[in-house]
């Protein structure tokens, strides 16, 4: 008897255990499912909330705050106890209905200067600068020097400058003078266009030079290099549109900035234009850009020099006289130099061939040649 008790039992077992096997997958389905929705609804409410604006404070008083919202109206609000402890001029998330300060937002700042301006610590050194031993001496002279022996200034008892204006002919290396000098005093380079400080709406371009100084304070020590300084500075001129005094608004924050109350610290200014002849006085006069760099065209053992740089890695005959090459890129700038070098890689290329002959060089120098002359033909065609 026990024997065939034993058999049924067997039997129930078998039966519970493929129903529990069979069970477990649908459950293990039906609460991912759950889970699943669950996640939908809460995604779903949170696509309904309302958005959140963003304001401005202005002033702090207790649980109470003046914030100014986008339109220009300012109000008096109330603060939410999750709210860190706020600072006027702190950006700020408020709700719509009632404007009730919700968090502060991790940056202070209206602009995101890094999105306007190119930050980089430059690679370039001086052995890539050609044919500007004077020039060189002195940018040295007026940033490298202070920022790498501050303390030699101090004993003398003299002020360093602040800043040096280069202007010049397109092409002659004021960009390649600013990132050698960045790179020799292991500074950050901050480049920005003249052009882009002016903004749309009254007062943002002000703001944005500001940021950009208290930018370089923060990252110093830095060189700020402002290129086309012409398209700020030039000469203030008694104009009644809205957006000529807007670009004055600018011009006359980037004074206060370079000869203003704060101090300058471990920041330099390097401001580049090809048009120094309208530039408002201003912006050159001794304590903002004390010294005026002039990059001329190459002379004769310039355009020799920086050949050599160019054509240094380029694989031509070294029996070629270079001298004969360079002495036919009269009034060639360095910009101008380095396409001939690309033109002839190019014109060697176009023969199957993984070297440079002289010929290559002389097609490349006419072709540059012509280039310009058609670039002259076209300027003097916009005058009639």
């Amino acid at each position: 008897m026990p024997a065939k008790e034993a058999k049924p039992k067997s039997i129930i077992d078998s039966i519970m255990y493929s129903y529990s096997t069979s069970s477990n997958p649908y459950e293990e389905e039906n609460r991912i499912l759950k889970e699943t929705i669950n996640r939908l609804k809460e995604e779903i409410e949170r696509f309904k909330a309302s958005p959140l604006m963003v304001c401005e404070v202005r002033e702090i008083f207790g649980n109470t705050a003046i914030i100014r919202i986008p339109n220009g109206n300012q109000f008096l609000v109330n603060l939410s106890n999750e709210c860190d402890k706020l600072k006027s001029g702190e950006l700020v998330l408020v709700e719509q209905k009632n404007l009730t300060v919700i968090k502060k937002i991790p940056i202070t700042r209206r602009f995101n200067v890094e999105k306007f301006v190119i930050v980089e610590k430059p690679t370039t050194s001086w052995e890539e600068v050609g044919g500007l031993d004077q020039q060189v001496r002195e940018i040295k002279e007026v940033v490298e020097l202070p920022l790498k022996k501050p303390e030699l200034f101090k004993k003398i008892g003299i002020t360093p400058p602040k800043g040096v204006l280069l202007y010049g002919e397109p092409g002659t290396g004021k960009t390649l003078l600013a990132k050698a000098v960045a790179a020799s005093t292991n500074s950050t380079f901050i480049e920005v266009v003249g052009s882009e400080l002016v903004q749309k709406f009254i007062g943002e371009g002000a703001k944005l030079v500001k940021e950009i100084f208290e930018f370089a304070r923060k990252k110093a020590p830095a060189i700020v290099f402002i290129d086309e300084l012409d398209a700020l500075a030039a000469k203030r001129i008694e104009v009644g549109t809205s957006g000529e005094r807007e670009v004055n608004r600018t011009f006359m924050q980037l004074l206060a900035e370079l000869d203003g109350f704060k101090p300058l610290d471990n920041v330099k200014v390097i401001g580049a234009t090809n048009r120094k002849d309208i530039l408002d006085p201003a912006v050159i006069r001794p304590g903002r850009l004390d010294r005026l760099l002039n990059i001329p065209i190459p002379n004769p053992e310039a355009r020799l020099e920086i050949f050599k740089i160019h054509s240094k890695n380029m694989n031509f005959d070294r029996s070629i006289n270079i001298g004969v090459l360079t002495s036919r890129m009269e009034g060639f700038s360095g910009a101008e130099i380095k396409a001939t070098c690309t033109e002839a890689g190019y014109f060697a290329i176009r023969s199957d061939r993984t070297f440079v002959t002289k010929e290559d060089f002389l097609k490349a120098i006419d072709k540059v040649k012509e280039e310009e002359k058609a670039e002259g033909e076209d300027y003097l065609g916009m005058f009639g």
